[in-house]
Parts: structure tokens; sequence; C-alpha cells
């Protein structure tokens, strides 16, 4: 089977990620529940006609997608993926609002159709003219990793030399507001600010310079502590590496009663790798592990690990292997194996 190599990634979140070189040397500080993405100048890259008709998560999309074609000095690419955990949801809360407000008569159907999952992916695809695969997954916090494994097989198994892969979330004006509700009546909820953002990467079986491989990735969608521990070994194992091979590892710690899952694996295993947690940064929403690859990709890029997203110190060594977990409320739990 062929490798799958990173050709490039851009990042919009709450950070400026996207046109600042510095890597997170000019980190934003939030005290707010809600923080949304730092805007690139969309007219760069899109007609303000069309713009007027686009919702934040598909202006994200596109310019992100774009830029990440750009970098990878790629027109059209062989397939286009997306993940998203909750679509264009400005959209539907306005066409569920239509429908309370109307009594379910004389509805317009065009907030319906702009709201569906994949409008991102088409929107692209439109942009660039692109008839090739396209599709878009929606498997809530493994929406993003569920792209990622689509584009790794058709690499793999040769139906495609380059790929467009996305997570895109945006934060919405009412849904974000009864789930923080949910989060601030438990013992111990999320406690990070929640957000949104769109995170782009090309994908290629080509390996260039400087090239990180995405050597692999496993989801897992139940299992105890102690299972998951297993499970890591025998996927490193599958890998032809153990825990020892592991330089950093990336942690969506967010504040809430599960963040134990990431303090055993931590304990238990990578005690002398150098720990990095990203939720403070970007915020919480269904396809931050998105943001995570990004900052991954960066740290082997660079060989520098910014001092507002290191858990520890670590040892003082060259970051050769980096792997990524996520989990969310101890379920879908994902691991992602980057190298350089």
């Amino acid at each position: 089977m062929r490798d799958c190599y990173i050709h490039s990634a851009v990042s919009i979140s709450a950070q400026n990620t996207f046109s600042n070189e510095d890597f997170l040397l000019d980190v934003i500080k939030y005290n707010a529940k809600k923080i949304q993405a730092v805007y690139p100048n969309y007219k760069d890259f899109i007609s303000p006609v069309v713009t007027r008709r686009m919702q934040t998560g598909v202006k994200m999309g596109v310019v992100a997608a774009n830029k990440a074609l750009q970098i990878a000095k790629l027109n059209e690419p062989d397939a286009i993926i997306t993940g998203t955990g909750m679509g264009c949801i400005t959209d539907t809360e306005k066409f569920l609002n239509s429908i309370i407000d109307n009594d379910e008569t004389y509805l317009t159907p065009t907030s319906f159709i702009q709201s569906t999952h994949n409008t991102v992916g088409a929107q692209i695809a439109l942009g660039l003219k692109c008839n090739n695969y396209n599709n878009t997954y929606t498997h809530g916090s493994l929406s993003f990793e569920s792209a990622l494994i689509d584009a790794q097989l058709l690499l793999q198994e040769q139906e495609a030399r380059h790929v467009l892969v996305g997570g895109i979330d945006e934060l919405g004006t009412e849904f974000v507001d009864y789930v923080q509700m949910i989060e601030a009546n438990k013992s111990k909820g999320i406690g990070v600010p929640f957000s949104e953002g769109a995170t782009f990467t090309v994908l290629s079986s080509e390996k260039k310079e400087n090239a990180i491989k995405l050597q692999d990735i496993i989801t897992i969608s139940e299992a105890s502590k102690e299972e998951l521990i297993l499970k890591l070994e025998d996927f490193l194992a599958l890998n032809n590496m153990d825990v020892k091979a592991i330089d950093a590892i990336i942690l969506g710690d967010n504040g809430d009663m599960y963040d134990d899952y990431y303090e055993h694996i931590t304990i238990s295993l990578f005690s002398n790798a150098s720990q990095i947690k990203y939720k403070h940064l970007s915020g919480e929403f269904h396809t931050a592990s998105a943001f995570a690859f990004w900052l991954g990709i960066n740290v082997l890029q660079k060989q520098h690990i910014p001092a507002e997203v290191l858990k520890n110190s670590g040892e003082n060594k060259s970051i050769k292997t980096l792997l990524l977990y996520n989990q969310c409320k101890g379920k879908d739990h994902s691991f992602i194996l980057l190298k350089t």
C-alpha cells in the first residue's frame, strides 16, 4: 500500500492561525464562554457578491480549502472530503425558527437547502469546477477523523493521488447556548469556551521534501481506560513502534470530568513525552481535533512547541513522531500518528 503524506495544512480558528507566519507567538486569551474564529479577509478569496449568500462555516471552509490548495500548488484535487459535526447550524436554526414562526406554512426552502452538512464540500467543488469524488462525514467528534480515514484509504488503494480533507464547524447563535446550559449544570462540565473553526489539509501519495507523513489513524467507539491502553499499544505495534517512540502527544483536554482519560494515558505510557494541550486556545467544537492536526503538523515541521500549549517540560529532544489523542465524554476515542 502507498504511504500518505501531508503537503499543506491551513487553519482558521480563534487564534491568528490563518495568515500569521509566527507559530502561536501572539496568542489571544479569552474570558468569554463563546468565541468566534478570527476571520480572514474573505474578499481576497471569494467575490463579495458570493460571500453575502454564504454562512460562516461555508466561508471559512472555502477560504481554508483554497489556501491549502495554493500552498500544495494544486489546482484540482482527486477528491474532496469534509467532516463536520453540526454542518451549517446557523441556517438550520433559521429554518427551524421559521417553522415555528409561520406555523409550518409558507416556508421558504432556502435556509434548509443551505443548512445541509455537505454544503461546504459542494461549494468548494463548485468553485473549483471539480467533479471528482466528494463526500462529507457527520460522525460527531469523529467527523474529521472519519474524513481522514476515507482519504487515507483512497490513497492506499491508488484511487487518488491528491485528496483535500477538512474539518469545519460554525458556532451558530442558539443551539450552542443550550449545550452550555447543560454543561453548566454538571458537576464538572466543559471548562473551555465553545468556538468554531475550519482546518484543511492536502494529503498525497507523493512524497515531498519536508512533508509530514500520516502514519496511521484509528478510532474506538467505547473502551475502558485499561482497554484503551491495550488498544493503543496494539495500534503502535501494528506500526512497528512502541510508546518510547512517541516524542510528543497532543491531548484534547477541555476541563470536564472525562479529562481523566488523558491523565491515565499520559501517566501510564507517556510521562517522558512532551505533552501538549490546545482546546484552551481553539475552544471546543466537534471538529476541534482538526485544529490539533494542524498544530501537530506545525510542531513537527518547525521542531518547536509553543509555551502556551505545553503541559509539561518533557525531554529536550527532537520531535520525530507525534501522537494525537482525542475523545468526547469518554467515548469516540481517536489516535492519529504523525511522523517526520
